[in-house]
């Protein structure tokens, strides 16, 4: 997938999708940790407020948990 810079969806939900099909399709399962701020920002070439929207947004939906000081993870099954 990529980005669609020009598409009227923002950044950051363009990469909350991408990664929420990853966590999905099991690239990214339960209780592991899912790409850091930093590797979202070299991933996908965007500023690091974006990245932390995008990490947001998986959070608000429920499919990642962040832990203060170690990093975001995939949700587990008694967390979604």
């Amino acid at each position: 997938m990529t980005l669609d810079l020009d598409g009227p969806e923002p950044l950051y939900e363009q990469i909350a999708a991408i990664l929420a099909a990853r966590i999905a399709d099991g690239t990214y399962p339960p209780k592991r940790r899912i790409p850091s701020e930093a590797g979202i920002v070299a991933e996908f070439e965007v500023s690091r407020p974006t990245a932390r929207a995008a990490v947001q947004l998986l959070v608000e939906r429920g499919l990642a948990v962040t832990v203060r000081g170690k990093g975001s993870y995939v949700a587990g099954p008694a967390e979604a």
